[in-house]
């Protein structure tokens, strides 16, 4: 018998607002206090207490457009967040600060999540998607220096870019950008060169969501459609279809690994989230909470693993927290 689905440990509710992104901050020592970050379509980004399970701090700097990414940027202190004001803003928080030292104005309707990759001590490449309907930029922050513009060949027709995963093997190596289209392409892309290393058609419908495990060289994605899309990187750096999941209802949101690789969740939109091991995409849980889409899943980083929870944000304008780790 299959053990019944958890309930959530605790729902976070105030944003007034469908919340459209989340991001932890709760790996640092003790007495730091684990926070949760979320972005909500009225344009304010909450700075949540997960002790008090309240807002600590209310953030406004995307002149009341949906704020659909937020990230840290080593540390709580500084924070990044992008909206539908074509905006990207850089914060800093210390010292109780709310105030917005930085943007960058991307020219770009979409909404794709921009994409982080810290390269050095103080020094993060950023993929965001371009004016140009197909392009990608890539900058360096803080300085904001344009590394590169990635073109599809004249004719290639992927559509829009939808989402963006900037990785890298190991610190000497190069990095490299995974980028879900609008045609349902997987293209990986090399910085150095511009130039797309592989392309695979994973989905009939657009890219929604993707993840990737680089200790594994295997990667997920999800569309619109019922399918999810395990695909590999091979040493030659091919991409290649793993397998396929299929799913009871059609669109996924958001894709998430969990940090140690045991586990994956989706957001769907069918109010759904669903749990899978990573290994082998085995079903492990659908957790039933929300009344609304579910448009963004994310793993807290606790260093101790009973600590770890999943927090996942919906159109019904709350966050539900579930602590899942001792379940799988």
């Amino acid at each position: 018998m299959a053990l019944p689905p958890p309930d959530p440990q605790f729902v976070l509710r105030g944003t007034s607002a469908a919340v459209h992104t989340l991001h932890f901050s709760c790996g640092g020592q003790e007495p730091d206090v684990p926070i949760l970050f979320s972005g909500s379509e009225n344009g304010f980004i909450h700075v949540w207490n997960l002790k008090t399970h309240r807002v600590d701090t209310a953030l406004d700097g995307h002149g009341r457009r949906s704020v659909y990414c937020v990230e840290t940027m080593g540390g709580k202190d500084r924070l990044l967040s992008q909206g539908r004001d074509q905006r990207i803003c850089l914060w800093d928080l210390a010292e109780g600060r709310t105030s917005v030292t930085d943007s960058v104005f991307t020219e770009n309707v979409g909404f794709c999540r921009c994409s982080l990759l810290k390269v050095a001590q103080g020094r993060w490449l950023m993929a965001m998607a371009a004016k140009a309907l197909e392009e990608v930029q890539v900058l360096e922050l803080p300085s904001k220096t344009s590394v590169c513009t990635l073109k599809p060949e004249v004719g290639a027709k992927l559509g829009m870019p939808m989402c963006l995963k900037l990785w890298q093997l190991n610190c000497g190596s190069q990095p490299l950008l995974l980028t879900g289209y609008e045609d349902g392409s997987v293209v990986l892309w090399n910085l150095s060169t511009r130039k797309a290393l592989s392309q695979l058609v994973c989905h009939q419908e657009p890219v929604m969501s993707l993840d990737f495990d680089l200790e594994t060289a295997k990667g997920i994605s999800g569309s619109s459609e019922k399918v999810l899309s395990i695909w590999s990187l091979n040493e030659q750096q091919n991409l290649q279809v793993h397998k396929t999941h299929n799913l009871v209802n059609a669109g996924i949101s958001d894709i998430t690994i969990r940090p140690d690789k045991k586990i994956l969740a989706t957001a769907g939109w069918d109010h759904r989230i669903r749990i899978f091991g990573w290994k082998k995409l085995k079903p492990l849980a659908v957790l039933d909470y929300h009344t609304a889409t579910v448009h963004c899943v994310s793993f807290s980083d606790h260093k101790n693993p009973s600590e770890r929870l999943l927090a996942a944000g919906s159109k019904d304008h709350r966050i539900s927290i579930w602590s899942i780790y001792t379940q799988t």
